[in-house]
């Protein structure tokens, strides 16, 4: 059993490498990782052949994890002497022994650590920094510690084939798109883009059985000459009845099975000529030398989208998928509960009726991709779904023998359930091509468990796959909405600083209130939005059910009330599943390193108390919970929505620091003061320090001329002043009209904001940071608009804000720049519930914060850059914010040790008994 605070309070300040090393290892193996062996799992001393014997301090046998451990106050980055008299740093000596292990030991990390830090280097990135992970914020690292004992993912045979496919394909690509009249015509790059899909599917059908093995090889081979020609024979051939077949056709041409399907129902598509290498290539590269039986169709159909430009796969939003994070969508959306119902039903009495009624309830099955992209949701889905089927034929062969006369009848679930809307021309074949080869593969898969003699060609004419704009789409046009319907996949990740002006017009036409009004706050919402409301609107009184794949930024800040609430209000979404931020990666070369998140939602009415729980998947695995809110945690369905006001009484108001809107003109660099000043020293005295939250966090100087009390005499006696006043009204005359407004006094900034004494906090700061910086200023420093600031707060106020339940409640709901914070007076402040103290329990706030205070005094040498990095953070400022986060706690009634998840729930239902 876990228990984490525990371990690092044991650990705090002890740590000797010859008499702790084994003792530390072992209990974060098991207190920290939850590992219930962890003897069985770590070895220590392993011994070693180098030049002469040494041991390796740690080795995890099942990752081949050298650990190399020093005592408590070494410096990981320091050279010592070894016993052969060489000098190595921590890492470099474990890096030796890793070297000399055999290949089959090495693992892909090496682990360093002093029991107060612990740096894991990733040998696949060896120039790469180490991931640090120090002793108090342990609990942060969980998900990083995980390949302690979890081997490294390796890429199976199937998805290997299936990245060198795409390779072949793109070499092909590139090969051909030379050879066109004019590449970049569009007509002339779809054309390539068939030819590319066909040729695939004659390669895979000649190695999985669908045709005579190296049936299309040995028919192009002999004519190499006529190579153009030949495809256009055989395309033509394809798409026709043996029976409709000129009757004087080369045997070889003839011989080749009707195909139909669609795939070359188009004739006469632009072909250039098709000699030397592109024809090299297919022969010999894409058929003698590859193997197509084995790729997945699932993975293949994204690397084959690769093909695409890289810049138009940008401008699309579109990310390509690992089969292992489709399964976390498709999963807890419908396979799992599937499964779940097989298991049940092959121990039932009555199994032979009740599989064949399951196998029925799969047929009728709908799945609806309305970005789908290559497919690749589409494509694992049925996999997944045959394969069940499979199971259950394979259940039945054990009742009943199946005879050629239910052939036909054997397999229920078909490519016809599957539906898909992609705007990509391109990708709309792939997709269909992708499906075409799951369902061969699956055909293949059925054959070898039940034994019957069907036959997959000529495959069926579906035109589910439609290219259009989802957006623009009636989905009940395409596919009539039902409760036995499943909507999933990942539509577009983009932001909505980088959508394009058509982009933004499209979420303003679709995203209108019960009045046909766009709702306001449509400009500050992601692209992914858009798919939410036509999924929400579309699934409205059914019983189906729909999960998305989104960028983590939907549910964070001001867009979770804004996409979320209206969908909520008029259609009645709610949650019953979803993951955590984790990263998106995928199987391609280029991979997607996007913090996303899975949110499955429907608009089924519950019952109140019918105690359905819902599957949360954190970093610390699954969680079955009463209530998922839109911020994706086990808390009421509240939204935090901007406030003018603090929601708790008696708390002091937030404001924005000042905007200078001059141009620049009333700013004075650091660079610029001395020069300056010698020039004009009687400017000094107008002088003050000058602060946006970069130079508040990083300790640079930046001056401003701040002239709320100078006269009109003191700005013209002072050329230097004078010319800079100047500058600054030319600058705002030539702005906007409120801009040009703030001409008629071009010495003042836009807002004169210059309390006394002062809390400030940065609107802008790392993600990265445990702690926002937060501080007290005084007059001397004008605090710019990237700060905000509380004129009126006390010393208390300051120990809560830079408290873990403030930064929890922060990292769940403030706006993010990228991974950054980006701190919001209307909501990170406004909405946060504040705790009703006593006097005594404000007093032990009040020392708590001034012993940070303290601290931060002891190294004033320092910028909050510095003494917020985790890397130079001092272990007495961790101390102390430990102190003070206790004492805040304590302040709200919960346990010190209390989850972040649970301090941020809490605060959700303080916050609506509030608002």
């Amino acid at each position: 059993m876990q228990d984490i605070n525990g371990f690092i309070d044991r650990w705090t300040d002890k740590g000797d490498e010859k008499s702790d090393t084994a003792k530390f290892w072992l209990e974060l193996l098991h207190d920290v990782v939850g590992i219930d062996n962890p003897g069985e799992v770590i070895e220590f001393e392993k011994r070693v052949e180098l030049s002469h014997v040494s041991y390796i301090d740690g080795y995890i046998p099942s990752t081949g994890i050298v650990i190399e451990q020093k005592s408590r106050g070494i410096n990981l980055d320091a050279k010592a002497k070894q016993s052969d008299g060489t000098e190595a740093a921590p890492f470099e000596q474990a890096k030796r022994y890793r070297d000399w292990l055999p290949a089959s030991e090495q693992g892909r990390y090496i682990i360093v650590s002093n029991f107060q830090e612990i740096r894991i280097h990733d040998m696949e990135t060896p120039k790469a920094p180490p991931e640090k992970i120090l002793l108090p914020e342990i609990r942060k690292y969980l998900h990083n510690l995980t390949v302690i004992v979890k081997p490294q993912h390796t890429l199976s045979h199937e998805a290997e084939l299936s990245l060198k496919a795409g390779e072949l394909v793109g070499k092909l690509y590139d090969s051909l798109l030379e050879r066109y009249i004019n590449p970049d015509d569009k007509y002339s790059q779809k054309c390539l883009n068939i030819f590319c899909v066909r040729t695939v599917f004659l390669l895979y059908a000649e190695d999985s059985g669908l045709f005579r093995k190296s049936q299309f090889h040995d028919y192009l081979k002999p004519r190499e000459l006529t190579a153009r020609n030949a495809f256009r024979d055989l395309f033509t051939v394809l798409n026709q009845k043996t029976h409709e077949r000129d009757p004087y056709l080369e045997e070889d041409l003839k011989a080749f099975p009707y195909v139909n399907g669609g795939l070359f129902s188009e004739n006469n598509i632009e072909l250039p000529q098709l000699d030397g290498e592109p024809l090299r290539i297919i022969l010999e590269d894409m058929s003698e030398g590859f193997d197509w039986s084995g790729i997945s169709p699932t993975i293949f159909g994204a690397v084959f989208e690769s093909t695409l430009n890289p810049q138009t796969r940008h401008t699309g939003g579109m990310h390509y998928t690992s089969i292992e994070n489709i399964h976390k969508a498709i999963d807890p959306l419908f396979m799992d509960e599937l499964n779940a119902e097989f298991d049940q039903l092959i121990t039932h009495k009555a199994k032979t009726k009740k599989l064949r009624t399951f196998q029925e309830k799969l047929a009728g099955l709908t799945f609806f991709d309305p970005a789908c992209g290559s497919g690749n949701f589409l494509t694992e889905t049925y996999i997944s779904l045959r394969r069940l089927e499979n199971k259950i034929l394979a259940e039945l062969s054990t009742q009943i023998s199946f005879t050629e006369s239910q052939d036909e009848t054997a397999i229920q679930v078909s490519i016809a359930q599957f539906f898909g809307i992609e705007i990509n021309d391109f990708a709309v074949s792939v997709a269909r091509t992708a499906l075409w080869i799951a369902e061969a593969q699956m055909w293949n898969e059925t054959k070898s468990i039940v034994h019957f003699y069907g036959e997959l060609l000529p495959l069926k004419s579906y035109d589910n796959i439609h290219e259009d704009n989802a957006l623009l789409t009636d989905w009940n046009e395409i596919l009539p909405k039902s409760g036995q319907l499943y909507i999933m996949g990942n539509p577009p990740f983009l932001g909505y600083s980088i959508q394009n002006k058509t982009q933004k017009e499209e979420l303003m036409k679709i995203f209108l209130d019960e009045n046909g009004k766009t709702y306001r706050a449509i400009g500050k919402i992601d692209y992914v939005a858009g798919w939410y409301y036509k999924a929400s609107e579309y699934i409205s009184g059914t019983r189906a059910r729909a999960a998305f794949v989104s960028t983590n930024s939907i549910t964070q800040g001001e867009q979770v009330a804004a996409v979320f609430k209206p969908l909520r209000d008029m259609f009645r979404i709610h949650i019953d599943c979803a993951h955590q931020a984790f990263i998106w990666d995928s199987e391609a070369p280029e991979k997607a390193h996007v913090h996303v998140v899975v949110i499955g939602f429907n608009a089924i009415q519950e019952e109140e108390g019918s105690g359905h729980l819902k599957r949360l998947y954190t970093s610390e695995g699954l969680k079955m919970v009463e209530n998922i809110n839109f911020y994706l945690l086990n808390a009421p369905n509240v939204f935090a929505e901007a406030r003018t006001k603090p929601v708790s009484p008696d708390v002091p108001a937030m404001m924005a620091g000042n905007r200078a809107a001059d141009g620049g003109n009333l700013i004075i660099e650091a660079e610029e003061l001395h020069d300056f000043l010698k020039k004009e020293p009687g400017a000094e005295r107008f002088i003050k320090r000058y602060m946006m939250g970069y130079e508040f966090i990083n300790g640079i100087k930046r001056y401003c001329l701040w002239l709320v009390d100078a006269t009109p005499q003191d700005i013209h006696d002072m050329p230097m002043i004078r010319k800079r006043v100047i500058a600054c009204r030319e600058d705002r005359l030539k702005g906007a009209p409120d801009r040009q407004k703030l001409a008629d006094s071009p010495h003042l900034f836009r807002e004169r904001i210059n309390p006394k004494y002062y809390l400030a906090i940065p609107k802008t700061s790392s993600g990265a940071r445990y702690y926002i910086p937060i501080g007290w200023l005084d007059d001397s420093v004008i605090p710019g608009d990237e700060l905000r600031i509380i004129p009126d707060a006390v010393l208390w106020h300051f120990g809560i804000l830079t408290s873990r339940v403030h930064m929890a409640w922060v990292r769940v709901v403030t706006g993010r720049l990228g991974m950054g914070y980006r701190y919001s007076k209307t909501i990170d402040y406004n909405c946060f519930a504040w705790p009703e103290v006593s006097v005594s329990q404000k007093a032990e706030i009040e020392a708590t914060a001034q012993g940070i205070l303290d601290v931060r005094a002891a190294h004033r040498e320092s910028s909050f850059a510095a003494l917020y990095d985790d890397a130079s953070m001092p272990l007495e400022l961790r101390v102390a914010h430990r102190e003070n986060d206790a004492a805040v706690c304590r302040a709200y009634g919960w346990r010190e040790d209390i989850a972040e998840e649970e301090i941020v729930a809490e605060l959700f239902r303080r916050y609506y008994a509030l608002k």
